[in-house]
């Protein structure tokens, strides 16, 4: 009976065992990041951070410990990942940040792979009334020198772009299409802080004066002035792309001068062959236009600090929770 007693109970201990090992097995697959710190980056355009928090919610909820944010302009950001120095981006322009990717070492050091937003646009817009009273609708206009007049904002005669901050990579294809289409002599590209001279550029908007600046989606200032209802594209007279000659005509027949493009996860390559759950997360993520738009306009009337972002941030995934938990089981069968 003793025997028969103590049998009984090495098998119950054993079950246990295995129990817990299942237990403990099922813990570590829920969790495949615990005890790997992440470091994301973004740029200095604050914007880009409700994107990148959201990417860091998903990450945390796989076990990983992540960093706060850290801000670089896009051709450090590639460096640095590459390097090991930093971990992700999750604003990687596919066509504007090319040579960025390429000159950090490609394929070999960095790992994108899937499209985190789609679809965005990029180009040149002046205030619909003045479009319409001088019938302006190309970029190659501005060559003339009393159409440039008309958008002259410090009285130098030459028209005043709102363009891109250098290091964006943004800025190298502006200054490509003022050669391309023989504008150096009628327009200036005003540069330095975008969202300080855009304030300037909407302001002048609101006062009833000519505009001319450069912006792209998604991002904020679209929803202040508002493409075909106060302000119009412009098309470029022939592509022109700044490293190469890229078709920059858009399904619509429409050509703003720039290709559409596509947002990308961008990691370093060696963190995701030992994270294969991370990888999958990257892979999968996908954040609509509309929503960054959205957010980036609450930030511009003044919903933007730290926990500003993070509401905004958890808001959105209590909002979209089916999806996010979808994105963590597949991450975590990724790691099984």
């Amino acid at each position: 009976m003793k025997k028969r007693t103590s049998l009984i109970i090495a098998r119950g201990l054993l079950a246990l065992g295995f129990v817990a090992f299942g237990m403990g097995a099922q813990a570590a697959n829920d969790l495949p990041g615990k005890g790997v710190t992440v470091q994301p980056l973004k740029s200095s355009l604050a914007e880009e951070a409700f994107q990148t928090l959201l990417v860091m919610r998903a990450l945390e909820k796989l076990g990983y410990t992540v960093e706060p944010m850290k801000d670089l302009e896009p051709a450090t950001e590639h460096l640095a990942i590459a390097n090991g120095d930093a971990t992700f981006m999750a604003n990687h322009w596919s066509l504007l940040h090319a040579d960025f990717y390429k000159n950090s070492g490609g394929d070999a050091k960095l790992w994108r792979k899937g499209v985190y937003s789609d679809g965005a646009v990029q180009g040149y817009l002046i205030d619909r009334k003045t479009a319409e009273q001088y019938n302006i609708s190309s970029i190659a206009q501005l060559k003339d020198p009393a159409i440039a007049r008309l958008f002259d904002a410090d009285g130098d005669g030459k028209a005043d772009l709102t363009g891109c901050n250098p290091g964006w990579g943004c800025e190298l294809a502006i200054e490509n299409h003022l050669t391309a289409y023989q504008l150096r002599d009628t327009v200036t590209h005003k540069q330095g802080s975008y969202a300080a001279l855009m304030a300037d550029t909407i302001a002048r908007f609101k006062q009833d004066k000519p505009v001319l600046y450069y912006t792209w989606t998604p991002y904020w200032v679209s929803a202040v002035l508002r493409p075909g209802a106060d302000v119009v594209w412009l098309q470029v007279p022939f592509s022109s792309s700044q490293g190469g000659n890229a078709d920059t005509q858009l399904p619509n027949g429409k050509n703003y001068g720039f290709q559409a493009n596509q947002e990308q996860i961008v990691a370093n390559r060696t963190f995701v062959e030992k994270n294969p759950a991370a990888g999958r997360l990257f892979e999968v993520m996908k954040l609509p236009i509309g929503d960054i738009n959205a957010q980036n306009l609450r930030m511009s009337q003044g919903a933007n600090t730290q926990q500003d972002l993070e509401r905004h941030t958890d808001g959105w995934i209590r909002v979209h929770r089916p999806l996010f938990d979808g994105w963590i089981e597949q991450a975590r069968a990724a790691a099984r």
